[in-house]
């Protein structure tokens, strides 16, 4: 079976059919992985922030937008918004950064803002694999749901 890599990169969301794989690498980002079993659909988004701060810059960049903005995308290719479920990755804390910085935050705050953002929506996140201070490589199979996690010197995950 032929099947492609589409590489989705910062501030930006791909959506996959079986038997694609959607990739990106994640430090304090958080990536989204949004499944609908049924119609073999996937949706990734590697969100930076939190919410968006300044008007016409790309929504694609905050959990507060881009979320929407992917399901919206995944329900025009065939998805089913009841049916899809979350995993999420990233959120690390990439930078030690002294004394009461936002930047050295960023990953804790992303990672509660996609959870936010996804229970208002009514996506139960199944599976996570966030926080740590390292990043992380994920492919997302459209196929069958799979997110796969590899990390520099830790091992692989399959969730």
């Amino acid at each position: 079976m032929d099947f492609h890599f589409i590489n989705v990169g910062i501030a930006d969301f791909g959506i996959a059919k079986s038997p694609n794989i959607l990739r990106t690498v994640l430090g304090s980002c958080v990536g989204i992985c949004l499944y609908d079993e049924r119609g073999k659909i996937a949706g990734l988004s590697h969100i930076m922030l939190p919410s968006q701060t300044e008007k016409n810059s790309n929504e694609k960049k905050y959990a507060d937008t881009a979320i929407a903005l992917l399901i919206r995308e995944m329900e025009t290719a065939g998805a089913d918004r009841a049916d899809l479920v979350a995993k999420i990755a990233g959120g690390a804390t990439m930078f030690k950064i002294t004394g009461n910085s936002m930047m050295g935050e960023i990953g804790k705050n992303n990672v509660a803002k996609v959870k936010e953002v996804l229970s208002t929506l009514g996506i139960k996140i199944v599976a996570e694999d966030t926080g740590g201070n390292y990043g992380r490589t994920i492919d997302f199979y459209a196929e069958s749901g799979v997110l796969r996690i590899r990390s520099l010197g830790r091992e692989e995950k399959v969730l």
